[in-house]
């Protein structure tokens, strides 16, 4: 729908209309509950990131672990910003985050695996970097320029994952495979 910006009657008019509906205005062309869906599926890929990385922190053993662990601590509180801004914009188009722990698992892209050495855990996580990486990116290319808003959020997440995945990309490289 077209708006003429110049016609204040008329914009004044259009935004009276479904006024209950907050955000979600007439010019919103995005299929609204395809987004509110595929932002659940992020909100929980997101929560078993936070989960999984949280688990590592405390989990973290060896002669480099407090450096690596302290990271792992940093990812999970941000992987946790993540999905509260998730959640928001989930309300913010009329839906409901989806926080069942009974479901989580089976929404999440990434999976929770938690890994017996520090280098297994450092990969764990950098495997899961590279589906939210993936997965966020599919995900701005699938709404286009249907939702600026949405888009724009996950843009922004999506720079933060890739800074995660070249974090650990380093820590890898100077953990060897066989540290415990």
């Amino acid at each position: 729908m077209t708006i003429n910006l110049l016609d204040i009657d008329a914009l004044r008019n259009q935004a009276s209309t479904h006024i209950k509906q907050g955000a979600i205005t007439q010019t919103y062309t995005a299929d609204r509950l395809e987004i509110i869906n595929l932002l659940n599926q992020a909100l929980a890929t997101e929560l078993v990131c936070v989960l999984r990385y949280r688990c590592h922190h405390f989990m973290a053993r060896g002669i480099q672990a407090k450096t690596v662990a302290a990271e792992f601590l940093v990812h999970s509180n941000e992987e946790q910003a993540h999905a509260d801004q998730i959640a928001a914009r989930i309300v913010q188009l009329g839906g409901e985050p989806d926080f069942s722990p009974d479901r989580l698992t089976e929404r999440s892209h990434a999976e929770y695996q938690v890994g017996s050495s520090l280098a297994e855990m450092i990969k764990e996580n950098l495997i899961a970097e590279r589906i939210a990486i993936d997965s966020y990116r599919g995900l701005i290319q699938y709404i286009g320029d249907k939702d600026s808003t949405t888009s724009q959020m996950l843009k922004s997440i999506l720079a933060v994952e890739e800074e995660h995945a070249d974090e650990l990309a380093d820590f890898l490289e100077d953990i060897p495979d066989n540290i415990q």
